[in-house]
Order: C-alpha cells, then sequence, then structure tokens
C-alpha cells in the first residue's frame, strides 16, 4: 500500500516538486498524440501492494500518480520484496498506455526487489516514458538528465486562502470566495507553512484550502485534491488557528485537530529557533488521513544522540514524554550518520510517541480505510486473500472504543469467528460487479445473532497470527442493509382518517431516535424530546402524534455510529421524507399534502393538456428566476417565483403561450426542489446594480468582477445542489417558511396545464450537495455511509461534481422513486429529467418506469403512463462502463421508452463538443463549405460526410436498425456509423431520442456560433440559428430547446452560467436584447477564451436587436407549426420510419452541407389526410441550393404553406420542380416540401 509516513517521501516530494521542466532534447509534444491525461495509474501485479483489490486495474486511484506539472507524475510507493510486472495508463483505462521502453501498448516492466523498498515512479508525457527509481536509480530518462539532479524546493505558492461558509464571519462580503483577502493565511518561510489565527464567532462553517486564488487547485481536509468541504463546529465565540502545508496539503485547525509538534534538542538543526521550541511549525506533525496518529519525517538531522518529546497546542503547557507520561522524561534516540531519516510518531489516542530512524514506519494498517464489503448477513468480502494459519475475525465496539496505534489494537468489545469460503454468490456478484476478485469470508451460524448488534456498531475485519493483528479494515455495509433491512412499509409523515399523523424514519444502524417537536419555526423555539419506538426487525424508527401537531415542526435527534468520524454522534437532523420545511430548511414540517387549502381552486378536477404519445412532445428548458428576473411586466415581488407563471398579462407568459399555440407542448423547469446553495431568506440577498453593469463596456472584465464576490449571496443558481427531494424550492416561493411553496408550486403547475402547457421536473437524484457530517448532509447522518456509492476506500465518490448516491442500494432507490411518484401524484407534475442518468442503473429507472405506469386516474388522480422520462445517457466516472452493474447510459437504454440526449447531433450540427475547440464549425456554420480558417482539420471533406451520417442516424430517430447509403457508399445501420468510437445509433424507439443543439449547459447555440462565425453578418447569424434549431425540430424523437434560443439567446458567451448571477442569464421578452455583450463572463470557467472573447464582445455588429431577435423568434414559431401539420414528422414507430424515412444526395459524391430526407405516407397506413409525403432539405451552403432528384420527380412538390405564408421572406423563395424533381432553397436554410394528398 502507499507509505503513510512521510518519512523519505517528504524527501522525495521535495526534490521532485522542482522537476526541472527542461530536459535535455525533451520533446514538446507527447510522441503518440495522446492528449494530456487527467491521471496516469502504474497497473500490473505491483498493484495490490499499493491498496488496490486486484492487478491490472488501470482505474484504481490507490495506484494513481500524482501530477506534478509540466507533464510530469509521479509517486512513491513501499512495496514488499518480490517479483513484479508494471506498465503506466492513462485516464483509467487501457486505451493509451505505455510499457518498457516507452513504447505505447508496449511489453510489461519488471520490477524485482529483495527486500521491502519504497520505489518511486515518474511518467513523463511528453516523452511517452514511466520509469521507476529501481531499475534507473538516478531517476534519469534516456537520453535526458536526471530528474532529480540539481533541483531546487519549489517555491510556495502566492496566497493560500480558506473559502468557505466561514468568510462572511472573518470579514469577506461573501462565502466560497478563493480570492477574499480577509481570510489569506500567512506564510512563514522558516517553517514552510501558512497559518493564521482568526477571531471565530461560535456556530457550524465549512471551508476548503484554495491555492492561488482561484478553484484551479483546492484541497479538502484529507489533503485530498478537490476534496469533501471541511466541517469546523465552534462551540463559543475563540480564537482559531489554521495551518497549512503545502509539501503535504494538509489544512489543520485547532479545534478539530490537535497541534502537535516534537520540541527536543534537535530543533535548531532543522529550522527552529531554538531547542525544546514547542511553537514551531518546522518540527510539526501531521495526521493527513485522520486516524489520529501524527507524523512528522526528517533527514536534516546530524548524527549524534538527541532528546525530544510532544508538546499539544504549541506550547509547554501539554507535554508527554516516555511511554506517553504527561511531562514525563524526554524520549531520546540516536541518528547514527548524517542523512538518516527520523520519524516522529504520535498516537493521539495513547498519548505517546515513538521515535524511530532509518526511515521505518508503523503498519499501514488504518480503521478508516473501509476497504472490506459486508454484502450479506453472512457474507464479507475482502482483498485479502486467506492463508493457512489465520484467524479471521469480524470485530467491534458498541461504544466505538477500537483504536489502531504504534502499541496496536485496542477497545474491541468482542468479534464474531469468520471462514474463508472458495466462491461467491453469483447474486452478490450482480448486485456488486466490482467486487469481483475479492476473496470471501462466511459469519459463522452461531454468531449470526449478534449481527444487528454489529451493525450499530465501530467494527472491522481483521486478521490474526495467533494474538497477532496482521490485518485489518473497516467496513462498507450497503449489501447487508439491503439483505437485512430493506422496507417497504410508510416513511415520512402520514396521517390516519382521524388526522393524527405517524413518523418514521428508517434508521436500522441507529442506537436510538428520537423525536424533536417544535410548535412553530422560530429559531429560539425548544423543542418537546419524545420517544420514537423501534422496530428492529424493520430496521424503522416510529412515533404517533395526535391532531395538534398538524403543521408543527421536527427534527429527528439520531445517535449512531458515523465512520468518517470513528466515533458515536448524535445529530439532530431532518426527515429525508420531508414534504414542507422552515425557511433555509433548518426544521420539517408536519403537513399533510390532501389538505384542501393546500391547493388552488380547481386543482382536483384540473385536466392535463391533451398528449396521444411521447413523439408529439416538444420541450423548451427554462430556469425558474429567469422567466421573470428581468420582467418588468411582473409585479417586482412576484419577479423570480412560482407566482410568475400564473399571471395573465406578462411579457413572459404571452411568449410561452405563443409558442404553445404554435405547438410547443412541455415546459421543462430547471431543478425546483429543495436547493441547498440558495438562501431563502431574501432580505440577505446580495444583488449588484444593474444600471452600473449596463453602463460598462460590452468587453469589460468588471461585470463579473462586481457579480463574483456576492455570486453565493444573490438568488440564483441552476440548482443543481439537492437539500431535500420532496419539497419545492424556498427561494422561489413568496413566503420559504413553511407551506407556502406547496400552494404556488401547484398555482404554478396548474396555470401552465390551463395555458395547454406540461410541466417537466428536472431531477438530481444522482448526488447530494453534502455527506458525512456537514452541515447540510441529511441522509449520511441517519444511515452513515448507505446512500452513497462509496469507492474502494470507502470515500464517497464525487464524478457527478458532488457527493455521488448510490441508487443500486435499495432505499437510495427506494427514495427516488417515491419521490418522483409523490411528485407526479401531488404536484401532477408530466415528465422528468434525470440529471447524470447514467449514474443510475438501468434496473433502477425501469422500476421507476413501471412505478408511473402502475399510476391512475381513478386510484392516484394522475395517468401515470403519459408521463415522459428522460435524461442525460452519459458514461462516465466510477459506473463507467457497467462498472458497478448495468447503469442508464445511451448505449443500454434501447427498447426501455426512456428518452436520452443525443450528443451525436448536438456536436455535429453545433461543430466541436463541449470539451473541444470552441472554433470548430459544424454543419449549421459553415462547416468545410464556408471554412472560417481557424480550424482547418474539423473542415476536411472526410470530417462532414461523417457529420452529415451521423445526423441522418439522428434525424431517423437515432435507431439501431434504420439503414442507410453512408458516405462511402455502403448501406449501413445506425450502430455502423461511428462517434467517438461508439456506435452513433443507440435507441428501438423514437421517444427514445431527445434531440438538441444547445441546453442550459455549455455555450447557447447563439454564442456557439459566435465563435465559429466571427465575421457573419446579422441576417446570416439569424439563418444560422434558425437552421441549427431546424435539425432538432425535424427530427424523428422528441425535440429539445433551451429557453430564448428561439430569441437568438446569448450568455454573453458564458460556458457556465449555473453561478453567473440574473445578469449573464437574462431573457428579455421584449425582444429587445439577446443579451450579447453584456461583458466578459465570469473569470472561472471562461478567463482561458477571454483573448477570443474580447473582440467578439466588442463588435456592435454581433449585438442582436429588436428586428433579429423578432424575426428569430417567429420564424421559430413557423417551425413548430409545420411539425405539427403533419404526423410524419412525428413517427411513433421504428417500424414506421424504417419504412417511410429515406435520405437523398448520400454516397461518395453527394453535395457536401446538404442532407435531403424524405418521409413517404403512400405506404403502410395512411397517417397524414393532408400529405402523401414530405421532403426536409436542409441548405448548410452559403449560396441558394438547386438540388435534383431524380426519384422525386413526377410528384406536385410544393413548399409548405405555413412557410410560404411564414415569417421568412428569403425562405418564401424556395421552389420546387415536380416534373424534374429540382429544389431551389435559399443559403443557410431548410425549406420543408409537401405532395397533398390526392
Amino acid at each position: 500500500m502507499r507509505h503513510r509516513y512521510f518519512g523519505l517521501y517528504v524527501l522525495l516530494a521535495l526534490i521532485l516538486f522542482s522537476l526541472p521542466i527542461v530536459a535535455q532534447e525533451r520533446p514538446t509534444e507527447n510522441p503518440d498524440g495522446f492528449a494530456t491525461p487527467n491521471t496516469v495509474s502504474i497497473p500490473g501485479t505491483v498493484q495490490p501492494a499499493m491498496g488496490c483489490p486486484g492487478e491490472w486495474a488501470p482505474d484504481c486511484e490507490a495506484s494513481f500518480l500524482e501530477d506534478m506539472g509540466d507533464s510530469i507524475w509521479h509517486g512513491t510507493f513501499l512495496l514488499p520484496a518480490g517479483d513484479y510486472e508494471y506498465k503506466a495508463a492513462l485516464n483509467g483505462s487501457w486505451d493509451e498506455n505505455y510499457g518498457a521502453n516507452g513504447e505505447a501498448s508496449g511489453p510489461n516492466i519488471a520490477l524485482s526487489l529483495a527486500e521491502d523498498t519504497e520505489v518511486t515512479f515518474i511518467y513523463d508525457h511528453l516523452r511517452g516514458m514511466v520509469i521507476d527509481s529501481v531499475n534507473m536509480p538516478d531517476l534519469a530518462f534516456p537520453g535526458g538528465e536526471s530528474m532529480v539532479a540539481d533541483s531546487e524546493p519549489a517555491a510556495p505558492p502566492e496566497m493560500v486562502n480558506i473559502p468557505g461558509t466561514i468568510q462572511p464571519a472573518l470579514g469577506c462580503p461573501g462565502e466560497w470566495a478563493p480570492d477574499c483577502e480577509a481570510t489569506l493565511l500567512e506564510y512563514n518561510d522558516a517553517w514552510d507553512v501558512w497559518l493564521r489565527t482568526f477571531d471565530v464567532p461560535a456556530g457550524s462553517y465549512e471551508y476548503k484550502v484554495a491555492i492561488n486564488g482561484s478553484w484551479d487547485e483546492n484541497y479538502g481536509g484529507m489533503a485530498d485534491p478537490g476534496g469533501a468541504n471541511v466541517s469546523l463546529a465552534v462551540p463559543e465565540d475563540q480564537a482559531v488557528t489554521f495551518i497549512y502545508d503545502h509539501k503535504t496539503h494538509w489544512i489543520a485547525d485547532d479545534v478539530r485537530q490537535e497541534i502537535v509538534t516534537a520540541p527536543g534538542s534537535y530543533q535548531s538543526e532543522v529550522g527552529c529557533e531554538e531547542d525544546f521550541q514547542a511553537d514551531c511549525l518546522a518540527t510539526w506533525l501531521q495526521d493527513v488521513d485522520g486516524d489520529g496518529v501524527y507524523t512528522y519525517s526528517t533527514n536534516a538531522i546530524p548524527a549524534g544522540e538527541y532528546t525530544a518529546r510532544t508538546a499539544v497546542g504549541m506550547s509547554m503547557d501539554e507535554t508527554y514524554g516516555v511511554n506517553g507520561e504527561p511531562d514525563g522524561e524526554d524520549i531520546t534516540f540516536s541518528v547514527p550518520e548524517d542523512g538518516t531519516t527520523v520519524s516522529f510518531i504520535f498516537d493521539a489516542n495513547m498519548r505517546a510517541m515513538v521515535v524511530s530512524t532509518g526511515g521505518t514506519a508503523v503498519s499501514g494498517a488504518d480503521l478508516r480505510e473501509q476497504r472490506a464489503h459486508w454484502v450479506t448477513e453472512n457474507t464479507l468480502l475482502w482483498a485479502t486473500e486467506p492463508q493457512a494459519g489465520l484467524t479471521y475475525k469480524l470485530i467491534y465496539s458498541l461504544q466505538a472504543r477500537m483504536s489502531l496505534s504504534l502499541f496496536g489494537l485496542t477497545g474491541v468489545d468482542a468479534s464474531l469467528s469468520l471462514e474463508p469460503v472458495d466462491t461467491i454468490a453469483e447474486d452478490v456478484l450482480a448486485k456488486f460487479p466490482h467486487l469481483e476478485g475479492l476473496f470471501a469470508y462466511q459469519i459463522v451460524d452461531s454468531d449470526l445473532a449478534l449481527v444487528p448488534e454489529v451493525l450499530r456498531s465501530q467494527m472491522a475485519i481483521a486478521a490474526y497470527n495467533g494474538d497477532d493483528l496482521v490485518a485489518i479494515n473497516g467496513l462498507q455495509i450497503p449489501g447487508v442493509l439491503d439483505d437485512l433491512y430493506t422496507y417497504s412499509g410508510d416513511l415520512g409523515v402520514t396521517y390516519d382518517v382521524n388526522g393524527i399523523p405517524a413518523i418514521t424514519v428508517w434508521a436500522p444502524t441507529a442506537q436510538n431516535v428520537e423525536f424533536l417537536l417544535f410548535e412553530d419555526s422560530a429559531p429560539g423555539t425548544d423543542p418537546t424530546v419524545l420517544p420514537m419506538s423501534h422496530n428492529s426487525a424493520a430496521g424503522t424508527w416510529r412515533i404517533v402524534g395526535q391532531p395538534g401537531w398538524d403543521r408543527q415542526y421536527y427534527l429527528f435527534r439520531v445517535t449512531v455510529y458515523a465512520p468518517t468520524e470513528q466515533a458515536i454522534v448524535v445529530n439532530d437532523v431532518t426527515d429525508p421524507y420531508s414534504v414542507s420545511l422552515s425557511l433555509n430548511s433548518t426544521r420539517s414540517q408536519l403537513v399533510n399534502l390532501s389538505d384542501t387549502d393546500l391547493m388552488p381552486d380547481g386543482w382536483a378536477s384540473l385536466e392535463k393538456p391533451a398528449l396521444d404519445a411521447p413523439e408529439d412532445i416538444t420541450v423548451y428548458e427554462l430556469h425558474v428566476r429567469d422567466f421573470s428576473a428581468f420582467d418588468e411586466s411582473v409585479p417586482e415581488a412576484l419577479r423570480g417565483t412560482y407566482e410568475a407563471f400564473t399571471l395573465d398579462d406578462s411579457n413572459g407568459v404571452a411568449h410561452l403561450q405563443a409558442l404553445q399555440a404554435a405547438g410547443l407542448t412541455h415546459l421543462h423547469l430547471l431543478p425546483t426542489f429543495d436547493i441547498a446553495t440558495i438562501n431563502e431568506n431574501k432580505p440577505r440577498w446580495f444583488e449588484p446594480d444593474y444600471e452600473e453593469l449596463a453602463a460598462l463596456a460590452s468587453d469589460s472584465e468588471e461585470q463579473q468582477a462586481i457579480i463574483d464576490p456576492i455570486r453565493d449571496l444573490d438568488g440564483f443558481n441552476w440548482g443543481y445542489d439537492p437539500y431535500h427531494y420532496n419539497v419545492p424550492e424556498g427561494s422561489y416561493s413568496t413566503n420559504p417558511d413553511g407551506t407556502t411553496r406547496i400552494v404556488e408550486y401547484r398555482d404554478m403547475v396548474q396555470s401552465l396545464n390551463e395555458m395547454g402547457l406540461r410541466v417537466v421536473q428536472d431531477v438530481v437524484y444522482n448526488h447530494t450537495n453534502s455527506s458525512g457530517q456537514s452541515s447540510r448532509s441529511v441522509l449520511d447522518r441517519i444511515v452513515p455511509g448507505y446512500y452513497h456509492r462509496l469507492n474502494d476506500r470507502g470515500g464517497v465518490e464525487t464524478s457527478t461534481c458532488c457527493q455521488n448516491t448510490a441508487t443500486e442500494h435499495n432505499m437510495m432507490r427506494r427514495l427516488m422513486i417515491d419521490s418522483v411518484v409523490l411528485h407526479a401524484t401531488q404536484y401532477k407534475v408530466d415528465g422528468f429529467r434525470f440529471d447524470l442518468m447514467g449514474h443510475h442503473m438501468l434496473d433502477d429507472m425501469i422500476a421507476l418506469r413501471a412505478a408511473l405506469d402502475s399510476l391512475t386516474l381513478e386510484e392516484d388522480g394522475v395517468d401515470g403512463s403519459s408521463i415522459y422520462i428522460y435524461g442525460e445517457g452519459w458514461n462516465f466516472g466510477e459506473v463507467e462502463n457497467n462498472a458497478r452493474g448495468i447503469n442508464a447510459t445511451q448505449l443500454n437504454i434501447a427498447g426501455t421508452g426512456i428518452g436520452v440526449f443525443n450528443d451525436r447531433l448536438r456536436d455535429a450540427v453545433r461543430g466541436g463538443n463541449p470539451f473541444g475547440d470552441r472554433q470548430e464549425q459544424g454543419l449549421s456554420n459553415g462547416q468545410y463549405v464556408d471554412s472560417n480558417g481557424l480550424d482547418p482539420e474539423s473542415s476536411s471533406l472526410d470530417d462532414v460526410l461523417l457529420h452529415m451520417d451521423q445526423v441522418r442516424a439522428s434525424l431517423a430517430g437515432n435507431l439501431m436498425t434504420y439503414t442507410f447509403t453512408d458516405r462511402n457508399g455502403d448501406l449501413v445501420d445506425g450502430t455502423q456509423v461511428v462517434y467517438g468510437g461508439d456506435p452513433a445509433a443507440y435507441t428501438l424507439d423514437p421517444q427514445e431520442n431527445i434531440v438538441y443543439v444547445d441546453k442550459h449547459d455549455n455555450e447557447t447555440l447563439y454564442d456557439n456560433n459566435v465563435y465559429k462565425t466571427p465575421d457573419a453578418d446579422m441576417d446570416t447569424r439569424v439563418r444560422m440559428q434558425i437552421l441549427g434549431l431546424s435539425y432538432t425540430m425535424y427530427a424523428q424523437g422528441v425535440p429539445f430547446f433551451q429557453a430564448g434560443t428561439d430569441m437568438l439567446r446569448s450568455k454573453s458567451m458564458d460556458r457556465n452560467s449555473y453561478n453567473s448571477g440574473d445578469w449573464f442569464n437574462r431573457l428579455d421578452w421584449t425582444y429587445q436584447t439577446n443579451n450579447f455583450g453584456v461583458g466578459l463572463p465570469p473569470a472561472g470557467d471562461n478567463s482561458a477564451e477571454w483573448p477570443t472573447m474580447q473582440p467578439l464582445l466588442a463588435d456592435p455588429s454581433i449585438q442582436a436587436g429588436e428586428e433579429a431577435i423578432t424575426a428569430t423568434t417567429m420564424r421559430f414559431q413557423d417551425m413548430l407549426r409545420v411539425r405539427y401539420s403533419t404526423p410524419l414528422l412525428r413517427l411513433r414507430t421504428a417500424e414506421d420510419i424504417n419504412a417511410r424515412v429515406a435520405f437523398h444526395n448520400t454516397g461518395p459524391d453527394q453535395m457536401p452541407g446538404v442532407i435531403v430526407m424524405s418521409i413517404n405516407d403512400t405506404v403502410g397506413d395512411d397517417l397524414d389526410a393532408n400529405y402523401d409525403m414530405v421532403l426536409v432539405v436542409f441548405n448548410g451552403m452559403p449560396d441558394t441550393l438547386e438540388y435534383t432528384a431524380d426519384d422525386l420527380d413526377g410528384m406536385v412538390w410544393e413548399l409548405h404553406p405555413v412557410l410560404a405564408d411564414g415569417h421568412d421572406d428569403v425562405l418564401a423563395t424556395a421552389r420546387a420542380d415536380g416534373d424534374t424533381g429540382t429544389f431551389t432553397v435559399p443559403a443557410y436554410s431548410t425549406a420543408v416540401y409537401v405532395v397533398p394528398q390526392g
């Protein structure tokens, strides 16, 4: 495993941090063209010794090297004696790897160790080569200088900050501001640490470490890059000292940790002013992994005899000597020769320190690391292979007294005997496929009765040789909880016919749960503390109340073992099944959602807008605040609220009504559940002076600089930060304290339904805002370690951005399904868009679909079968390629009827991709046919023809079974067209195809086109916008549009406006501005592109005015009318698409940039009483197109009447000659032609 103690590692780190960035003749690019990787690992037979569960696992984090900058990665590991093989793998897969002699996918590298050895591995991406300190002791690459020669210690960073919720208390204007000077730490050059003492008011806070004033480099409390927030509870007003070591990236404060030093007679040799200096942080002992063992190592002590002791608190008031004796005798130690590594190791539990020389260290065993898995009542899986002569036990302590120290394991109350078994049950591996390769151990039958007690305790799996402990690890417990305590009864608040509430919470590992009842939501109100009855078989706690409790508030007081704290904790926490909350979610509220006073008039009899089939859906994606924040026709008190949707005469409502009249069916609302990152106390909001912002230059940095300090203090956030899933967000209500939000949300849904629009909720069940003991953690403070997906060490996975949940765990799956059903029945929501749906298992989504399908108007008040489900089927993170089970990704979704976003058409039409060169062109902005000269590689004929094939597949429902002639002249189906190494097509039903060219993520379509067409005039921009949207509008499947895309919406080129405030997200329903050129967008996600953006934002010709915006708006509505004029553009089955849809202008001699699609109603049933055939011609060329199709002659073709009499005079000139089959289409236009029936 990785060596925990700093010893030689610190010395090597100091050297390697300053690796020469220009070795002799070092290349400037990777020799194999591989992009700079995100991660580099050392897979091979070495991995079990590094802490991996198996061998040759390129994604095992325990074998990751550290990015040292300048395309160098390094890591040092303590490896046992033995013969090994390894390679270097990039990005956690075998797609790009290096073997011996820098050969891509080359042979394994042999490594032989005669004794236990610390081995340093260095990977140089510019050479494409990995070396190690055994095979190449001088760490020199062939033909290059030594990587350790003539190096100097790295310079410290320019600034170190502690951004977080603590900042306002320390003088900053807002939270999470990495550049706020009031919270900067101060550098001590002699000690090489950063520190500062602040006067902190009593309270609960969170913070992290941010380097150099930005989030580009930041660390959590375990010195983990981008790690979890550090929770800090300050019991009373007091001075708090923060200390940060940039060599180890560890941040400590003297509230959460003890500040431990080792004063002694050696200190003046290592940078202290004098010996026995307790406050000298040059000899600071650190506990990076949080196990209570503090260490400091150095090789700077000259040979000689010395003494030392432990000091706690940077003073001699609390010291420990020999054997941990308070104020005892000094510990003596000898340094045999200069350069010897000396390690000082203090066990905080034993209050004792040992001093070792020669680089030796204690066992790396750690109770905090949960590398074993308790998967069923009697089965545990562990990476440790059973050995003859050893005994295995499941050890535990009900009071969490177990401690692993320098002197052994203490505090074990009892144990259960384990027996190794040869095989793992198939159902276990089906549920936990990532655990294949581990070894199985079973609890002996006679000990099974103790299992419930163990689950309420601190626990570990341990191996013994006689009485000697030889291996130990903590346990992950979701599997056994699912096996024993999957529960299907009531949860949350339920009412009987007499109005008596009962409250139930699932907490199978809790030692006790009490009910805290508050008469009101006032912060100073004291609770009545009541016992809850425990159902030990179900793992639930329940209390039956009185009718008078209705509308009062409550919390649970949960006493439970928390593995992150290695302690029994007592948490006052809200209900995961809350249906109403107090201001800022501090308390849950007892509410019966069936009460008539919570329903707007007519709610019970609300009729839904007609919807015959999912293929009849079009979706318009909108943020609640965006809708009305700047709409002056909305009363000021209602701007940014649910109630703004209920008005009859606002500009925004008029726009939605016009879209609905043209055919729009569904309004998609960005997250509206209870959001963790918006302060619901509106008087505490900070807003910029919008007149001041408007007066600044269109390309100025000032707008974003003014907004940045208050971006966490305003009322805006996209809201992908779930707090409570079942409660509407309070900041969108006129009164966020109590039940008003319930009534107003229903009022909004009812008003939109009556307008003719169905409502979609954007839901985020793939992560929570927080986990562990964070103040905004709900699930993990009730059942620690259950609801979230854990890595191989027991840490919460964060690939989603945040704290990943695990719906493959039964009760998390149930929470998701229960929540969706609640919103469907209680709020009559008509659809659900699943954020990062690929992080859910496919079975989870199928179960959810079945739950909705079971809802009926007669029994539940809603027709669940008409509720549409769709989501992001991206394949990445710890679940990638079905690593945790078959997940709900694009390539797995076929046949479920669940929609997934289609990035194939998106990228081909827009150009490039969200992570690539912004100036790569696509089919809607002149790729190949009108090259911008900025990215010639993307403008090749091969590229544009491939894009055209990808779009053809997408236009045909992205069906796997649809066949057409590709760019090579071959007859192919959709799976044979490639997209980034995957098949382009993946559906079996058109309703599974969500077609789009922009949504809230990434640049708007308008901003995207500005990048790619910097010199276009406004008329061309309008034509390109409508051309791009036409690919979505006329595709078979479900079209999806970002709100405002029909108005040339811009976010001033912001690529990630999730927290950019109202200013950059503005919508203007009066069509006076599209919000382009309102300043350079926020630096955090955009500054790298500022040099490209600045001249564009400064160009007044790119700022759209009323004429261009109005024209785009009306032409978009024309396209909606065309789509809904014929069922041929909304085919409902794969069979119909396969039989009726055909593409012309295909094969190797096709005209680039032109896609011609026909839909035939003369085959099969007569679907359209008006037209026998529809032809859609997408002309992506800068010139008028004349296209002749021999197979389309002899018909009576005419331009679709909506377009002939529409709002585009240029498009109205499009012509068709039926005799010759010749079609004339203006530049950058999409024409729809029809053959009238009969």
